[in-house]
């Protein structure tokens, strides 16, 4: 029967499609048609194909009419990917191969001329949605097995060159093949700046006794977090001390992460699977493209998607583009981000601490204390470098924190200070008591649980609750803010609970709490001890 299909995967963002690409070789006049909605890109590996299939000393049907149809049609696919399936669906379709060793088996993988492979981007998601579609087994180019193993239950076979695929399929010895050759993606350097976070501790900050708290409820809650404050206070240094302080990742996280990584090219061979929390920084003249998500041809994820389940920290955010920052307002409120487009509609996962940083004015000097204040720039110029966050942005930040330069007094080096472990402790904790909360929930943490369950299932206590009411009577608090402050109330009570060892549920003094950190007000530091008596931060 001259027609036979290969499985491939077609990616849309981060969610992976089950293809067949299915292949009739017939008599007629010698031509090769692709149909099944395939653009320029994936069109050229007909080529490809044809130059792999010859150098590899295998034959190509060049007196029949070849059909290539990537299944189901109405799907929009693209990449370079599919060669190898192209190759092997061909080759089944004109006798060389048996159509039935394809059966729930998938390829991935780009050919050279030569006949060699090639590795693809998000080979990891397109393994997990091989898994999810039935595959049992799987070929990629052999750099990339370590990626594709992270998904259980699901033969991997690592192959070098079309040849390799060919042998293997019929159960005869591979023959030699030069390696892979790197992707391009990989680093040109051995530097690596993400490397100097694994050095630094929150120990090395002398002070900032309410600052640190701050970072410590977000951390345990996952809420996003605004540090204002003259230049040189350490705004920079408490937001690169955030993902110390933040547990390894659940194997759902890393998978998850992983698989954006591999996606967004930016994982290397034989890294494996992703355990600690990602930190990005972009820089403040970032596109909206790389920084939310986008690009130019397949949507790729952008530094928000790549910080999930960790941290992105914007600094000198009032210097990021309007664009940019108004595009944060549905990933603050939903956790992900959706780019749309004519063709496709993209939802990628962003559901990392969001920390702003700013300073007070252009110049960075201003202080409302007169001693202190060496600023030079107008008012107005002060109003208008404000003004660039705006409203809504603001309404969606859970803490604010106004940092001020360390005192001589706080930097007494005799004085105890906690490491990042002894926080990160703490921190695990109170996730773990969220977990428990929101067992069978889709939610892990306090800042993502939907409102109106938060009122239904997790009200707050009639006194606390008339508080609330009264922020928002005054016009000092919106019905989103009054939300988020009851989020962030049950953060307080979970680090509460963990420092005084029992359980502790919101009240008025969590939310009196929560009000202070989401306006900027200093805190009292009887206010966030445990009620037992129990020392608070040092």
């Amino acid at each position: 029967m001259p027609f036979a299909t290969a499985c491939c995967v077609a990616l849309d963002g981060a969610v992976g499609h089950l293809i067949d690409v299915q292949t009739d070789v017939s008599v007629g006049q010698p031509t090769t048609v692709v149909v099944g909605r395939a653009d320029a890109l994936l069109r050229e590996g007909v080529d490809r194909v044809r130059m792999a299939l010859v150098n590899s000393d295998l034959r190509w049907p060049a007196t029949k009419r070849c059909t290539f149809l990537f299944s189901p049609a109405d799907l929009r696919k693209s990449g370079t990917h599919f060669d190898l399936a192209m190759a092997v669906s061909l080759l089944a379709a004109d006798g060389q191969l048996e159509s039935a060793w394809l059966d729930r088996t998938a390829f991935v993988g780009e050919l050279t001329l030569a006949g060699g492979l090639r590795p693809a981007l998000g080979v990891l998601p397109m393994a997990l949605a091989a898994a999810a579609g039935g595959i049992r087994r799987i070929y990629v180019p052999e750099p990339q097995v370590g990626e594709a193993t992270m998904v259980p239950d699901l033969e991997v076979i690592g192959v070098r060159s079309l040849g390799q695929a060919v042998a293997a399929l019929a159960g005869q010895e591979l023959p030699a093949a030069p390696p892979v050759a790197a992707a391009t993606g990989l680093r040109l350097v051995t530097w690596r700046g993400d490397e100097r976070l694994d050095e630094i501790d929150l120990a090395d900050l002398r002070g900032m006794a309410e600052e640190k708290y701050a970072i410590e409820l977000a951390a345990a809650g996952g809420h996003p977090v605004q540090l204002s404050g003259p230049k040189g206070c350490g705004k920079t240094s408490l937001a690169e001390r955030l993902p110390t302080i933040l547990p390894d990742l659940t194997r759902e996280e890393s998978l998850e992460l992983t698989a954006l990584h591999s996606l967004a090219g930016a994982l290397d061979p034989g890294q494996g699977m992703l355990v600690r929390p990602p930190f990005a920084a972009p820089h403040h003249g970032a596109s909206k493209a790389s920084v939310v998500g986008g690009g130019s041809g397949r949507v790729q994820p952008g530094e928000i998607s790549r910080a999930h389940c960790g941290v992105l920290f914007l600094d000198e955010f009032p210097l990021f583009r309007t664009d940019v920052i108004e595009a944060l307002r549905q990933p603050l409120e939903s956790g992900d981000v959706t780019v749309a487009r004519r063709d496709e509609s993209v939802t990628l996962p962003a559901g990392g601490i969001l920390v702003l940083a700013s300073n007070p004015c252009p110049c960075g000097n201003f202080s409302r204390a007169a001693r202190t204040n060496r600023c030079t720039c107008a008012e107005t110029v002060r109003r208008a470098y404000r003004a660039r966050m705006s409203g809504p942005i603001v309404d969606r930040i859970d803490i604010v924190r106004h940092v001020q330069p360390a005192s001589p007094a706080s930097r007494d080096p005799f004085r105890p200070v906690e490491t990042s472990a002894e926080v990160r402790e703490r921190v695990a904790a109170a996730r773990a008591r969220q977990a428990v909360r929101f067992a069978g929930r889709s939610w892990r943490l306090n800042a993502h649980i939907p409102g109106p369950r938060l009122k239904d299932t997790w009200p707050l206590p009639a006194a606390a609750q008339q508080l609330l009411d009264a922020e928002m009577l005054a016009g000092r608090l919106s019905a989103r803010g009054a939300v988020r402050v009851h989020r962030l109330a049950w953060t307080v009570a979970d680090v509460r609970s963990v420092r005084a060892g029992r359980d502790v549920e919101p009240d008025v003094d969590e939310v009196r709490t929560a009000l202070r950190l989401r306006s900027g007000q200093a805190l009292d530091l009887a206010m966030f001890r445990p009620r037992s008596g129990a020392e608070g931060v040092a």
